[in-house]
């Protein structure tokens, strides 16, 4: 525990969830972009913004980075990076087609969501995705199959709904940063109609998820209010505010900064949680302190900290001996 302000300030207890903030695909994902830039030079292009985090966007782009939204925006002679959330497979298929040297920051974890629908598909199956519609990493996941082989369920109402084209042949996948109780729940309704449906090897939920979900569920019950740091299409933050609203925080906010930050939420509150999405710089929740200490007198618990250790390995064209031209 730790002590930051002056004593004649009004008290306030701030409660600090671990895991927060970057993950190790969005870690990942942004050193691809600033290796790239120092490789090749400014500018790189980025189709999509690369992690769903303004900040994280506007520093990258005051280095070089230009985001685009589709490959006709993009140079032939500059490099072209995917976004951390995967794309269909017809995109790097037309960067090779076009002859541009093009970077996949696809997280390893939706990576492997995508090569498991691949396998069900091989196997005959109809795939299930478990997603939210319009996002990212749902646009790539069933990018990577025929029009038709992936239906797309988003809720429990959906799940009781669906009609396979053969119950004994489905399997299903999700989205990777769902909320764990809510696609429990869609599973449960799934496997109650089709028990044949075959599962993900390995929950398709990334460990990153489930930790910062897990962080919010055990600060919940002692914080009066919950400040989630993450940008508003940031699945995994809009998550957290979900997450802790149901175990008992009385009140939770997503907030892209400190600027965000309304001190009328403050009023008659004693203890604060604080954590952050997986895509927003822990700098930002140290700012968010700082200003919460220019009117308080704040305490900091950190609650039960869990390390992560995880890390992923860049691209190879990335290494000090690559040469590009066999890129």
């Amino acid at each position: 525990m730790s002590d930051l302000s002056s004593p004649s300030k009004p008290p306030l207890r701030i409660l600090l969830a671990s895991p927060r903030g970057f993950c190790a695909g969005v870690d990942r994902a942004i050193q691809i972009v600033e290796r790239t830039i120092e490789k090749f030079g400014a500018p790189v292009y980025v189709r999509h913004e690369i992690v769903h985090n303004r900040h994280v966007v506007d520093r990258l782009r005051a280095m070089g980075a230009v985001f685009v939204e589709e490959l006709d925006e993009c140079p032939q002679d500059r490099p072209v990076i995917f976004s951390a959330h995967g794309v269909p497979k017809s995109v790097p298929a037309d960067a090779q087609n076009r002859k541009m040297l093009y970077l996949d920051a696809t997280c390893p974890l939706v990576s492997k969501v995508h090569v498991e629908a691949e396998r069900h598909f091989e196997a005959g199956r109809e795939i299930i995705l478990i997603g939210h519609a319009g996002h990212p990493e749902v646009i790539g996941t069933m990018g990577q199959l025929p029009e038709g082989a992936v239906s797309l369920v988003e809720t429990v109402e959906d799940a009781r709904a669906f009609e396979p084209k053969d119950p004994a042949r489905l399997a299903f996948a999700t989205q990777t940063t769902l909320s764990v109780d809510d696609t429990a729940a869609i599973v449960a309704v799934l496997q109650a109609r089709f028990p044949l449906m075959a599962a993900p090897h390995k929950e398709d939920i990334c460990y990153a998820t489930t930790n910062r979900q897990d962080a919010v569920k055990r600060l919940a019950q002692d914080a009066d209010l919950l400040l989630v740091i993450g940008s508003k299409n940031s699945s995994n933050s809009v998550r957290l505010v979900e997450v802790g609203l149901r175990a008992g925080v009385k009140a939770a906010e997503l907030i892209d900064d400190a600027s965000s930050l309304d001190w009328a939420w403050l009023e008659g509150v004693q203890t604060v949680g604080i954590t952050a999405g997986a895509s927003a710089p822990e700098r930002l929740v140290e700012a968010l302190i700082d200003t919460l200490a220019q009117r308080f007198q704040i305490t900091i618990d950190e609650v039960d900290p869990v390390r992560e250790t995880v890390t992923f390995k860049l691209p190879r064209i990335l290494s000090e001996n690559f040469d590009p031209a066999q890129a």
